[in-house]
């Protein structure tokens, strides 16, 4: 356990999760640096965490130095390494860039928490990407990894980095396999993300493409409860390994919509679409050992987490259309 405060360094910490994150360490009285690109992170993101305090440097993982010399200056006691590529169809077109930020980015800062003897490295990792179409469903972690795209394979092999810094360094490091992500702060208007896309489609009018027949699964968690969990992960004696982080539930993208038709007035009706190459059928999550071992579970249902997502993207993004 660690104490009772702690210096953090969040990479992708003016991202969509990386911020939620900043914003639990901030609120537990943490000292919290974030390292950005901001590329896709947004600097609005952390207004408010700046305003308490957090300090945001703008720069990139791929940049080895860099990263050695920020961890040196810092010396974090945990960091939560956040920063990736994320985007399915773009590591199919482009796999080199993928793995040049995913993997290589991430041995950078293994390699920088090593020289600044880190306490712990809490690395972020995707749970359906990595274990692709399987019959264990819902996914434990013990299952064989077997991903179906580039950005699945970069995810595994970073994930790889991680236990051999462990094995060969001694670098306390922690893998967390997240759910399907969602909340406020994700981009309504980017490739990623469907729950934020359709939520900014209901409140412009618009309606929602589903690629393919709808009845895909994917396990839905909400970034309020994957920046518990990343604080329980820091908090945890002597957590290793790789942890499932979801609801551990399947929900199809046709419950989605008929839950954001019970939020709207208008009409919201599926555009079908073919499905896209690279995209599993069926994805939950085996969260038993995040339960018992860090002492996280999800909290936020489906259908609140997105009155919550509407709500904030009413107020934020899209208050013009909502006037």
């Amino acid at each position: 356990m660690i104490a009772a405060l702690m210096r953090a360094l969040v990479t992708g910490g003016a991202g969509f999760i990386g911020s939620n994150i900043v914003d639990g360490l901030v609120e537990g009285g943490h000292e919290v640096t974030v390292v950005d690109n901001l590329t896709t992170g947004r600097r609005e993101n952390l207004d408010g965490a700046i305003e308490n305090g957090v300090e945001l440097v703008e720069g990139d993982i791929r940049d080895a130095e860099a990263m050695v010399d920020l961890c040196g200056r810092v010396r974090p006691d945990r960091i939560f390494h956040l920063a990736a590529r994320i985007d399915v169809r773009r590591s199919i077109r482009d796999p080199a860039g993928d793995a040049a930020t995913n993997v290589v980015g991430t041995i950078n800062m293994l390699e920088a928490a090593r020289q600044a003897e880190v306490g712990r490295f809490i690395n972020t990792s995707t749970g359906g990407a990595i274990y692709g179409d399987t019959d264990a469903v819902p996914t434990p972690e013990s299952q064989p990894p077997n991903p179906k795209a580039p950005y699945g394979m970069s995810k595994f092999c970073a994930e790889r980095y991680c236990d051999l810094y462990a094995r060969l360094h001694g670098v306390s490091t922690v893998v967390l396999r997240y759910g399907n992500v969602y909340g406020p702060r994700q981009d309504p208007l980017g490739e990623a993300g469907v729950m934020a896309i359709w939520c900014g489609n209901l409140l412009r009018g618009l309606q929602p493409t589903v690629f393919g027949d709808g009845r895909q699964t994917r396990d839905f968690a909400y970034v309020g409860d994957i920046a518990a969990a990343n604080v329980a992960a820091a908090e945890a004696d002597d957590p290793s390994g790789a942890y499932n982080i979801g609801r551990g539930q399947e929900t199809s993208l046709l419950e989605v919509l008929e839950i954001l038709r019970g939020l709207t007035d208008q009409p919201f009706e599926p555009d079908h679409q073919p499905g896209r190459k690279g995209e599993i059928r069926r994805s939950a999550l085996v969260v038993d050992r995040a339960r018992e071992e860090l002492g996280w579970e999800a909290e936020v249902s489906v259908p609140e987490g997105l009155e919550r997502t509407v709500s904030a993207l009413r107020e934020g993004v899209f208050a013009d259309f909502s006037r």
